[in-house]
Protein backbone atom coordinates (compact mmCIF):
# COMPACT_ATOMS: atom_id res chain seq x y z
CA UNK A 1 0.00 0.00 0.00
CA UNK A 2 3.28 2.32 0.37
CA UNK A 3 3.75 5.31 2.72
CA UNK A 4 5.70 8.36 1.94
CA UNK A 5 7.05 11.21 4.19
CA UNK A 6 8.76 14.14 2.97
CA UNK A 7 10.06 17.53 3.42
CA UNK A 8 9.01 20.44 0.66
CA UNK A 9 10.86 23.49 0.43
CA UNK A 10 11.63 23.94 4.22
CA UNK A 11 15.52 22.80 4.68
CA UNK A 12 18.30 24.87 3.90
CA UNK A 13 19.71 21.84 2.28
CA UNK A 14 17.33 19.76 0.98
CA UNK A 15 14.63 21.89 -1.27
CA UNK A 16 13.26 18.19 -1.26
CA UNK A 17 13.69 15.15 0.80
CA UNK A 18 11.38 12.26 0.72
CA UNK A 19 11.07 8.42 2.28
CA UNK A 20 9.36 5.72 1.21
CA UNK A 21 8.21 2.39 2.05
CA UNK A 22 6.69 0.59 -0.80
CA UNK A 23 4.25 -2.44 0.34
CA UNK A 24 4.02 -5.41 -2.15
CA UNK A 25 3.29 -9.42 -2.34
CA UNK A 26 7.00 -10.53 -2.04
CA UNK A 27 6.46 -13.03 -4.74
CA UNK A 28 5.60 -10.01 -7.36
CA UNK A 29 8.60 -9.58 -9.89
CA UNK A 30 10.23 -6.49 -9.39
CA UNK A 31 13.50 -4.35 -10.19
CA UNK A 32 15.22 -2.36 -7.79
CA UNK A 33 16.05 1.32 -8.66
CA UNK A 34 17.59 1.40 -12.17
CA UNK A 35 17.95 4.14 -14.58
CA UNK A 36 15.67 2.62 -17.23
CA UNK A 37 16.94 1.90 -20.39
CA UNK A 38 16.52 4.31 -23.33
CA UNK A 39 15.26 7.05 -20.98
CA UNK A 40 16.44 9.41 -18.05
CA UNK A 41 14.00 8.19 -15.53
CA UNK A 42 15.33 6.64 -12.40
CA UNK A 43 13.00 4.81 -10.13
CA UNK A 44 12.15 0.81 -9.45
CA UNK A 45 9.97 -0.78 -11.59
CA UNK A 46 7.12 -3.52 -11.51
CA UNK A 47 7.73 -6.40 -13.69
CA UNK A 48 4.36 -7.42 -13.79
CA UNK A 49 2.44 -4.03 -14.98
CA UNK A 50 5.75 -2.35 -16.03
CA UNK A 51 5.14 0.98 -14.20
CA UNK A 52 6.69 2.35 -11.22
CA UNK A 53 5.37 3.37 -7.68
CA UNK A 54 8.70 6.31 -6.85
CA UNK A 55 10.76 7.68 -9.42
CA UNK A 56 12.26 11.06 -10.29
CA UNK A 57 14.47 12.02 -13.80
CA UNK A 58 17.81 13.84 -14.83
CA UNK A 59 15.80 16.99 -15.36
CA UNK A 60 14.41 17.07 -11.40
CA UNK A 61 10.93 16.28 -12.35
CA UNK A 62 9.71 13.59 -9.20
CA UNK A 63 6.33 11.23 -9.04
CA UNK A 64 5.32 9.08 -6.91
CA UNK A 65 1.95 7.04 -5.91
CA UNK A 66 0.19 5.19 -2.82
CA UNK A 67 -3.13 3.66 -3.38
CA UNK A 68 -6.40 4.42 -1.54
CA UNK A 69 -7.62 1.87 1.09
CA UNK A 70 -10.80 0.54 -0.31
CA UNK A 71 -13.27 -2.37 0.05
CA UNK A 72 -13.58 -2.90 -3.39
CA UNK A 73 -11.19 -2.48 -6.47
CA UNK A 74 -11.69 -3.49 -9.90
CA UNK A 75 -9.87 -6.17 -11.41
CA UNK A 76 -10.04 -4.41 -14.75
CA UNK A 77 -8.70 -1.14 -13.66
CA UNK A 78 -5.69 0.56 -15.76
CA UNK A 79 -2.34 0.23 -13.68
CA UNK A 80 -2.08 3.01 -11.59
CA UNK A 81 2.11 2.42 -11.76
CA UNK A 82 1.53 4.25 -14.95
CA UNK A 83 0.41 7.42 -13.79
CA UNK A 84 4.33 8.23 -12.49
CA UNK A 85 5.67 7.56 -15.97
CA UNK A 86 2.99 9.47 -17.49
CA UNK A 87 4.70 12.38 -15.79
CA UNK A 88 7.68 11.86 -15.78
CA UNK A 89 7.51 11.34 -20.00
CA UNK A 90 5.70 14.58 -20.08
CA UNK A 91 6.65 18.32 -20.73
CA UNK A 92 3.94 19.87 -18.84
CA UNK A 93 3.85 21.48 -15.68
CA UNK A 94 2.50 19.70 -12.50
CA UNK A 95 -0.58 21.35 -12.89
CA UNK A 96 -1.09 20.79 -16.44
CA UNK A 97 -0.26 17.25 -15.76
CA UNK A 98 -3.09 17.23 -12.63
CA UNK A 99 -5.45 18.54 -15.42
CA UNK A 100 -5.09 16.35 -17.77
CA UNK A 101 -6.05 13.48 -15.86
CA UNK A 102 -9.48 14.66 -15.27
CA UNK A 103 -10.93 12.60 -17.94
CA UNK A 104 -8.94 9.72 -17.48
CA UNK A 105 -9.28 9.15 -13.52
CA UNK A 106 -11.97 6.95 -12.99
CA UNK A 107 -10.49 4.18 -15.14
CA UNK A 108 -7.80 3.40 -12.28
CA UNK A 109 -8.63 2.09 -8.92
CA UNK A 110 -8.10 4.58 -6.06
CA UNK A 111 -4.84 6.39 -6.04
CA UNK A 112 -2.98 9.26 -4.89
CA UNK A 113 -0.36 10.84 -6.95
CA UNK A 114 2.24 13.68 -5.98
CA UNK A 115 3.90 15.01 -8.89
CA UNK A 116 6.77 17.58 -8.70
CA UNK A 117 8.57 19.92 -10.78
CA UNK A 118 12.47 20.85 -8.55
CA UNK A 119 13.36 23.89 -11.01
CA UNK A 120 9.80 25.57 -11.04
CA UNK A 121 9.19 24.83 -7.06
CA UNK A 122 6.08 23.45 -7.93
CA UNK A 123 4.15 20.44 -6.37
CA UNK A 124 0.35 18.93 -6.83
CA UNK A 125 -1.41 16.19 -5.13
CA UNK A 126 -3.93 14.28 -7.55
CA UNK A 127 -6.24 11.88 -5.72
CA UNK A 128 -9.36 10.27 -7.80
CA UNK A 129 -11.42 9.38 -4.64
CA UNK A 130 -14.08 10.01 -3.24
CA UNK A 131 -15.02 7.26 -5.72
CA UNK A 132 -17.71 9.46 -8.05
CA UNK A 133 -16.22 13.00 -7.05
CA UNK A 134 -14.56 15.16 -9.26
CA UNK A 135 -10.86 14.43 -8.83
CA UNK A 136 -8.83 16.08 -6.17
CA UNK A 137 -6.21 18.61 -7.92
CA UNK A 138 -4.22 20.57 -4.45
CA UNK A 139 -0.96 22.74 -4.88
CA UNK A 140 1.07 20.91 -2.00
CA UNK A 141 2.79 23.62 0.48
CA UNK A 142 5.79 24.03 1.90
CA UNK A 143 6.38 21.52 5.26
CA UNK A 144 6.46 18.13 6.23
CA UNK A 145 3.95 15.96 4.24
CA UNK A 146 2.96 12.05 5.39
CA UNK A 147 1.23 10.29 2.27
CA UNK A 148 -0.35 7.03 3.38
CA UNK A 149 -3.64 5.06 1.96
CA UNK A 150 -5.95 8.26 2.34
CA UNK A 151 -6.16 11.78 1.81
CA UNK A 152 -2.49 13.27 1.91
CA UNK A 153 -2.03 14.32 5.73
CA UNK A 154 -5.04 12.37 7.05
CA UNK A 155 -4.10 11.45 10.79
CA UNK A 156 -3.74 7.67 10.95
CA UNK A 157 -2.17 6.15 13.38
CA UNK A 158 1.13 5.11 10.91
CA UNK A 159 1.34 8.73 9.58
CA UNK A 160 0.91 10.63 13.18
CA UNK A 161 3.69 8.31 13.94
CA UNK A 162 6.27 8.68 11.13
CA UNK A 163 5.91 12.86 11.18
CA UNK A 164 6.39 12.27 15.05
CA UNK A 165 9.47 10.37 14.62
CA UNK A 166 10.97 12.53 11.78
CA UNK A 167 10.58 15.95 13.79
CA UNK A 168 12.07 14.00 16.89
CA UNK A 169 14.85 12.74 14.39
CA UNK A 170 15.10 16.07 12.66
CA UNK A 171 15.49 17.91 16.16
CA UNK A 172 19.13 16.27 16.15
CA UNK A 173 20.34 17.77 13.04
CA UNK A 174 18.60 21.28 12.97
CA UNK A 175 19.83 23.16 9.83
CA UNK A 176 22.66 20.29 9.05
CA UNK A 177 23.08 17.17 7.26
CA UNK A 178 20.79 14.29 7.46
CA UNK A 179 22.33 10.84 7.61
CA UNK A 180 19.60 8.96 5.23
CA UNK A 181 20.47 5.42 5.73
CA UNK A 182 20.34 5.96 9.42
CA UNK A 183 17.31 7.56 9.36
CA UNK A 184 15.89 5.14 7.34
CA UNK A 185 16.91 2.57 9.86
CA UNK A 186 14.85 4.68 12.89
CA UNK A 187 11.69 5.37 10.97
CA UNK A 188 10.83 3.21 8.60
CA UNK A 189 11.44 -0.21 9.86
CA UNK A 190 8.71 0.62 12.39
CA UNK A 191 6.75 -2.29 13.25
CA UNK A 192 4.43 -0.84 15.75
CA UNK A 193 0.61 -1.23 15.11
CA UNK A 194 -2.22 0.62 15.44
CA UNK A 195 -4.99 0.33 18.41
CA UNK A 196 -8.24 -1.09 17.43
CA UNK A 197 -9.64 2.16 18.11
CA UNK A 198 -7.02 3.83 15.79
CA UNK A 199 -8.35 1.94 12.60
CA UNK A 200 -10.61 3.54 9.81
CA UNK A 201 -12.48 0.64 9.86
CA UNK A 202 -12.95 0.70 5.66
CA UNK A 203 -11.87 -3.33 5.18
CA UNK A 204 -11.95 -6.18 7.76
CA UNK A 205 -10.09 -5.34 11.36
CA UNK A 206 -7.49 -8.13 10.98
CA UNK A 207 -6.61 -6.86 7.65
CA UNK A 208 -6.44 -3.56 8.74
CA UNK A 209 -4.65 -4.04 11.70
CA UNK A 210 -1.79 -6.15 9.32
CA UNK A 211 -1.31 -2.54 7.62
CA UNK A 212 -1.11 0.18 10.17
CA UNK A 213 2.43 -0.36 11.13
CA UNK A 214 5.12 1.91 9.06
CA UNK A 215 6.71 -1.34 7.78
CA UNK A 216 4.20 -4.10 7.13
CA UNK A 217 4.23 -7.56 6.87
CA UNK A 218 1.72 -10.10 7.13
CA UNK A 219 1.21 -13.49 5.68
CA UNK A 220 -1.88 -14.02 3.75
CA UNK A 221 -3.01 -16.87 0.78
CA UNK A 222 -1.66 -15.64 -1.55
CA UNK A 223 2.04 -15.27 -0.09
CA UNK A 224 4.13 -12.82 2.24
CA UNK A 225 2.90 -9.31 1.49
CA UNK A 226 4.25 -5.96 2.92
CA UNK A 227 7.07 -3.85 2.72
CA UNK A 228 9.82 -4.63 0.26
CA UNK A 229 11.91 -1.69 0.00
CA UNK A 230 12.49 0.89 1.94
CA UNK A 231 14.12 4.59 -0.08
CA UNK A 232 14.77 7.76 0.36
CA UNK A 233 15.62 10.30 -2.31
CA UNK A 234 17.48 13.81 -1.48
CA UNK A 235 17.81 16.62 -3.84
CA UNK A 236 20.47 19.05 -2.32
CA UNK A 237 20.45 22.93 -3.07
CA UNK A 238 23.80 22.64 -5.02
CA UNK A 239 21.39 20.39 -7.83
CA UNK A 240 23.33 16.96 -6.33
CA UNK A 241 20.48 14.42 -5.17
CA UNK A 242 20.69 10.95 -4.44
CA UNK A 243 18.12 7.90 -4.32
CA UNK A 244 18.80 5.65 -1.76
CA UNK A 245 17.14 2.14 -1.45
CA UNK A 246 17.11 -0.78 0.77
CA UNK A 247 15.08 -3.97 -0.93
CA UNK A 248 14.46 -7.53 -1.00
CA UNK A 249 16.10 -9.49 -3.33
CA UNK A 250 15.16 -13.09 -2.91
CA UNK A 251 14.84 -13.01 0.62
CA UNK A 252 17.95 -10.97 1.33
CA UNK A 253 17.51 -7.15 2.13
CA UNK A 254 20.56 -5.70 -0.20
CA UNK A 255 21.18 -1.59 -0.52
CA UNK A 256 22.46 0.40 -3.38
CA UNK A 257 22.85 4.34 -4.13
CA UNK A 258 22.10 6.00 -7.04
CA UNK A 259 23.89 9.66 -7.66
CA UNK A 260 23.12 12.18 -10.00
CA UNK A 261 23.28 15.78 -10.88
CA UNK A 262 19.99 17.92 -11.71
CA UNK A 263 21.27 20.72 -14.19
CA UNK A 264 20.30 24.59 -13.99
CA UNK A 265 19.08 23.87 -10.39
CA UNK A 266 19.46 27.39 -8.81
CA UNK A 267 18.36 27.75 -4.87
CA UNK A 268 19.96 30.60 -2.62
CA UNK A 269 21.80 29.04 -0.21
CA UNK A 270 20.32 29.24 3.41
CA UNK A 271 17.11 30.25 1.20
CA UNK A 272 14.26 27.63 0.03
Amino acid sequence: MCIALFLWQAHPLYPFLLFNNRDEYHNRPTKEVSWWEGSDILGGRDEIAGGTWMGCSREGRIAFLTNVLELHTLPEAKSRGDLPLLFLKSNKSPKEFAESLKREAHYYNGFNLIVIDIKSKSMVYISNRPKGQPITIEEVSSGLHVLSNAKLDTPWHKTQRLEQSFKEQLAKYGKGEIPVKEMIQKLMKDKVKADQSGLPHICSLDWELSLSSIFVEVQTPLGLYGTRSSAALVIRSSGEASFFEEYLDDGIWKEHVVDFYIPKLKFIKGQT
